[in-house]
């Protein structure tokens, strides 16, 4: 198995990053998350129309790229790398809801217009929903029932991470409308796998920002870098940040896969486990400054908490990879 991304998949992650540089010269990361809808609207609009990226992981027959979640993935760790606001997590959790449980007058009807752009969000058992603030197609998960609600009462909520954006559903299911089965598990196994790119996209940011600041800042007359305890932190940390990304495009390679479930719990209690070392470091090793509002080291410390607690934590994960039957029998 060659383990790498395409030329294609690579010019994708390029295309992405180059974007979103681009566009934050004129809207930073703070601007967007203070605007009404909590991200940049312009940009959303640029990557769904030029790149598409709503439509890679929906089939061709309904408007889509016809790829796979991995280039959605690969998109989506672009997007945690620089913390970007983006409603594309809602948009691929809805996506595979109906990909996987919709009927095909669901997918006929909503798949085209989420591969438009029309941003989306999927209310699972939890009371608090991704990206429901401002989604224009809300789903729920009602047992094995995926509904389609069309009367949503949904109240923004603020939450430690500001570049994520959550909201309270309140909505009469005898009014909603009954558009097929879902498999709650794997649309949970899916969603772990987005936090990891988001955690592992992140992580990878966070240490090259370090060691930058590293090589920058001079103490004795030397930069900090070149002190070797600091080399040998900096150096486990790349360790972890590396294996961070590995398990997570494994987890995202097997997607729809007899072994989605036990590689999206591995890599989730990996990259959770990851950031959150890689964010605390940051904020030590860049002293004082790590802890003003000016300065991205805070707002990467509270996405490594927050993506750690959704879509279960690292040790919830660590129990179901341990007693999955794929691990049980591998170990034999």
């Amino acid at each position: 198995m060659r383990f790498a991304l395409t030329e294609e998949q690579s010019d994708l992650v390029a295309t992405v990053r180059t974007l979103v540089a681009k566009r934050a010269t004129s809207m930073d990361l703070r601007a967007a998350m203070a605007t009404p809808e909590g991200y940049d609207t312009t940009l959303w609009q640029t990557l769904t129309e030029q790149i598409g990226v709503a439509a890679l992981a929906i089939p061709e027959e309904h408007d889509g790229a016809g790829c796979t979640y991995l280039e959605a993935h690969l998109v989506l760790e672009e997007l945690g790398a620089g913390l970007t606001p983006s409603p594309l997590l809602g948009v691929l959790l809805a996506t595979e809801a109906l990909l996987t449980g919709g009927s095909d007058e669901a997918k006929r009807r909503l798949l085209p217009q989420i591969a438009a752009g029309t941003t989306a969000a999927l209310v699972l058992d939890d009371d608090l929903v991704l990206d429901a603030p401002g989604a224009e197609i809300v789903l729920a998960l009602d047992g094995d029932q995926l509904l389609e609600v069309t009367d949503a009462e949904i109240t923004a909520v603020d939450g430690l991470d500001q570049t994520l954006r959550f909201g309270r559903v309140r909505f009469d299911r005898a009014n909603a409308i009954s558009i097929g089965t879902a498999n709650a598990a794997r649309i949970d196994a899916v969603g772990a796998t987005a936090m990891t790119a988001l955690q592992a996209g992140a992580a990878a940011r966070a240490l090259e920002i370090t060691v930058a600041y590293l090589k920058e800042r001079h103490q004795f007359g030397r930069p900090l870098g070149s002190f070797q305890a600091l080399k040998h932190r900096c150096a486990d940390l790349l360790v972890q940040t590396e294996t961070a990304r590995t398990m997570s495009w494994a987890a995202a390679w097997s997607v729809g896969q007899p072994e989605q479930g036990v590689r999206a719990s591995l890599a989730k209690a990996w990259c959770s486990d990851a950031f959150s070392q890689v964010a605390a470091e940051m904020v030590q090793l860049h002293g004082g400054v790590a802890i003003t509002w000016e300065h991205d080291a805070h707002l990467y410390f509270k996405r490594a908490h927050a993506t750690a607690q959704l879509f279960g934590r690292a040790a919830e994960h660590r129990r179901a990879a341990a007693t999955h039957p794929t691990t049980i029998e591998g170990a034999r």
